[in-house]
């Protein structure tokens, strides 16, 4: 190819793309679109206890870390919500690793006591809010085993009796 030629094709090129940006801009477009509804709702449920699905799915769409499933009726949660009520500390505890934005359920099922009682501390009223399912505070320090022990006691003597609430 020769220096005019070159210059010829660049320049048209170029051109193109400065008269016709909606062309440029739709070869990128794909980039943008929202993940489908069944995979974030494949991810959220792998998140409860699959490992290995997590591991995949989030190798193939890092940004999944952060989606929430709509169950309906407002009862949203990410994947670390379901390992955290189901009291999978290997997947959340993995997801934490990559990322993921642990909330005060997941530390309470993980017994992160002086956390969970620091912010507990400053705003009482968290006590009987409600995490994905209406599972409570309380139901994640049970789920927490042995190692929330201390948790499980603490929340029943500031008064929380349920495990889980019906989301209205």
């Amino acid at each position: 190819m020769n220096r005019k030629y070159f210059l010829q094709k660049s320049f048209l090129g170029g051109a193109a793309l400065i008269f016709n940006p909606v062309m440029a801009k739709q070869n990128k477009s794909h980039l943008n679109e929202p993940y489908k509804t069944e995979l974030v709702k494949e991810f959220v449920g792998a998140g409860h206890n699959n490992l290995e699905k997590v591991k995949e799915l989030l190798g193939q769409y890092p940004n999944l870390l952060y989606c929430r499933y709509d169950w309906g009726n407002g009862d949203f949660e990410e994947a670390i919500e379901g390992a955290g009520h189901v009291g999978n500390k290997e997947i959340a505890r993995y997801l934490i690793d990559k990322g993921a934005r642990p909330n005060l359920f997941v530390l309470t099922m993980l017994a992160e006591t002086a956390i969970v009682k620091a912010v507990l501390e400053k705003y009482p009223s968290l006590l009987y809010s409600l995490g994905a399912h209406g599972f409570t505070l309380l139901h994640h320090a049970k789920r927490g085993g042995d190692e929330a022990e201390e948790l499980v006691h603490y929340l029943e003597w500031k008064g929380l009796k349920d495990l889980q609430v019906k989301i209205k």
